[in-house]
Order: C-alpha cells, then structure tokens, then sequence
C-alpha cells in the first residue's frame, strides 16, 4: 500500500506530524510520502522558498523511518494539482492501493478540486478526522461519501482504489496559519512546532514579514 499526504506545509508542524503517525499506525503502513505542493490550487501560494519548505519537512521526519518526501509537485510546472500526481502514481504501481491522507476541512471542499471525481477512482480517500470535527457534505459529495465509505482500516488493502475512510485522531489544535501569524508577532519558539523546525526557522528568520521569501 502507498499513502501520500500533500499540503504546502508552509511551515510543517505536530498536527501533520501527528496525522501521519495515526495514518501509518492504524493502516499498519511501513512508508508515508509528504508530498509538498508548488503552487497549491486551492490556497495562496507558499510565502517562503520551496528550498526552505524542504528543508524543514526532513528536519521534521527525520526521526520517523517510516516517513519520506515525494517531491513530483515541485519539479512540475504550473498549479499543483492532487490529479496529476495520482495519475502518475497509478501508472507507476497500477496494482497497488494508493492511500491519500487529508483533513475534514480538506474533504468537506473535495467536490470544489479539479476533478475531484477522478481523483476517487485513483486511489483511497482517508480523512483525519478530529474530535469535534464535522463532516459537512452535500450533492454529488455526499453521496461518493455513501457508496464509498468503509468502517474497516483493513478493507482499504482489498482494492487499489475507490474506497473512505474516517481515521479518527486526537485533538491538535494546529494550524500553519496561526502558527505564521504568531512566529511574526513574538518571534518566540512555538510549542506546535517540532523542534527541528524551531531551530531551522529561528537560523534563518522566516516567517518574520510579509514577504519572506529568503
């Protein structure tokens, strides 16, 4: 089975970090990609230098065997769309179950991808899905949601593609956006942040104006 979890990662913190261990621990994974995006579809673009995003995503797994970088998105030109990577990934392991990871907020706007409905058909959909968090679907979305979700990790190793899952997960309050908006403000190591991390963006001051891209 191969499992992806995309994002910007602008910057990584625990609550991606946390995410992907539930997703590895609960699906019994040996390897989870984080695929940072170039120029995410559906958000601004990153504010600091791909160069410095990596940089911070192997600082974070580094102490993780079980997690690597998938770096397709970033040597493709044009927006990054979930698609595009699914697709190469299918030709590449066309028997394999391809597993990808993504937040209740990232599902509740799936029907909003490009084509989102191809995107089903690649690969297995898995939501983390906090505590409190709500599924909050309509339309077309829901009803991929009533003929695809499964109740069982197990059933996702049954076929390549096409099913749901609901992973459940602890409750982390992290958001990149906040985290940004504070490391501006205090300039003070935050606490949802790895500390490799810290360390990294304190050496070289990001997140520190409006415009950082060093």
């Amino acid at each position: 089975m191969i499992a992806i979890f995309g994002g910007t990662f602008d910057p990584v913190h625990l609550g991606h970090i946390n995410m992907a261990k539930q997703c590895v621990n609960t699906l019994n994974l040996s390897t989870l990609y984080f695929m940072p995006c170039a120029l995410p579809a559906h958000k601004m673009a990153p504010g600091i230098s791909t160069q410095h995003r990596v940089a911070m995503l192997n600082a974070a797994i580094a102490p993780y065997p079980f997690f690597q970088l998938d770096l397709r998105e970033l040597h493709r030109t044009g927006p990054s769309y979930s698609l595009l990577s699914l697709q190469e990934l299918r030709a590449q392991h066309p028997n394999t179950p391809i597993v990808f990871l993504i937040g209740m907020d990232s599902f509740n706007n799936l029907d909003k991808w490009y084509q989102w409905q191809a995107i089903t058909q690649l690969c297995h959909i898995v939501v983390y899905q906090r505590p409190g968090q709500q599924c909050a679907v309509s339309g077309h979305l829901q009803h991929y949601m009533q003929q695809a979700q499964v109740n069982n990790a197990k059933t996702l190793s049954h076929t390549v593609a096409g099913k749901l899952y609901f992973l459940p997960g602890e409750m982390l309050d992290a958001a990149s956006s906040n985290i940004r908006q504070q490391l501006k403000n205090t300039n003070k190591k935050n606490e949802l942040l790895p500390d490799a991390v810290s360390l990294y963006i304190e050496r070289h001051a990001l997140y520190q104006n409006d415009d950082n891209t060093n």
